[in-house]
């Protein structure tokens, strides 16, 4: 493709190191039954490999200026070569299951500044995907995948974890880039469960109970749940629910706060959405 500067404002870091692309696409090994949907192609470094193997590739990319360039550089593939320029967050993944059963494959290079709301968009479509493989800021992975009682363990953790296996699969330096950030990205595997849970955990009622539980919970991350929860639960009611009051909210597990935002959700007590 010819030579694009970089947009800080679409917080563009364009892949370049062939073998962490190669990496890449042995992690997905896209086949020709698989509809891959890519997420920022960028300059089509990562969506050039995978189009060879994959059965259709449907590319989302919001800077027009270049749409010409992944049309040029992709025009062998015109066959099953999408191309969509729209902003991943206003695109719903159903319109691309119109005209196949095949559920989709999601792979992207997320810039950092809008990762957590397109992460939260996936669960909303979770019924349309296969997996997920995305580059994300190092510590952005290390906060999904992290367990409890880890200083990593916050809200992305819980939420993203009961809906979906978590595997942080390797590190990528910031050298892979052009122009390279600031800090280290890795590669992460995001399965949907089958049954639409964590294998270990009660039936989630309403999502946006459980978003608010751990908004409140995570609130002041140094206080206990005895004080972050006051103006919602008393300590009678965490202890029927098995929590201790005096614990710190990275002390419980994923079952703990679905089981509290169940509570939330059957006594009305969840004030209003986030």
């Amino acid at each position: 493709m010819a030579a694009h500067k970089a947009r800080k404002r679409f917080g563009q870091n364009f892949l370049q190191d062939r073998q962490v692309i190669a990496q890449i696409s042995h992690s997905i090994r896209a086949t020709e039954q698989d509809h891959i949907v890519e997420i920022g192609p960028g300059q089509a470094a990562l969506t050039s490999r995978l189009i060879q193997t994959a059965g259709h590739l449907t590319a989302i990319e919001l800077d027009r200026d270049l749409i010409s360039g992944l049309k040029i550089s992709l025009a062998i593939y015109s066959q099953k070569f999408s191309l969509i320029n729209q902003d991943i967050l206003a695109v719903d993944l159903i319109r691309l299951r119109q005209h196949s059963d095949q559920l989709l494959r999601i792979v992207g290079n997320l810039p950092y500044n809008i990762s957590t709301p397109i992460l939260l968009k996936m669960l909303d479509q979770l019924p349309l995907i296969q997996d997920m493989h995305f580059m994300l800021q190092n510590e952005v992975v290390d906060r999904i995948t992290a367990s409890p009682g880890s200083k990593h363990y916050g809200r992305l953790s819980i939420l993203l974890q009961y809906f979906c296996h978590c595997e942080k699969l390797f590190t990528v330096p910031p050298q892979a880039f052009s122009p390279a950030p600031k800090v280290d990205s890795a590669i992460i595997r995001l399965t949907p469960y089958a049954a639409g849970r964590h294998p270990d955990c009660t039936l989630l009622r309403d999502r946006s109970s459980l978003e608010f539980v751990t908004h409140t919970a995570f609130a002041q991350r140094r206080k206990t749940l005895r004080n972050n929860f006051k103006k919602l639960l008393d300590e009678s009611t965490l202890r029927l629910l098995g929590i201790d009051p005096g614990l710190r909210a990275e002390n419980l597990s994923v079952e703990n706060f679905v089981c509290l935002a169940n509570h939330v959700y059957q006594h009305h007590e969840h004030p209003s959405p986030l």
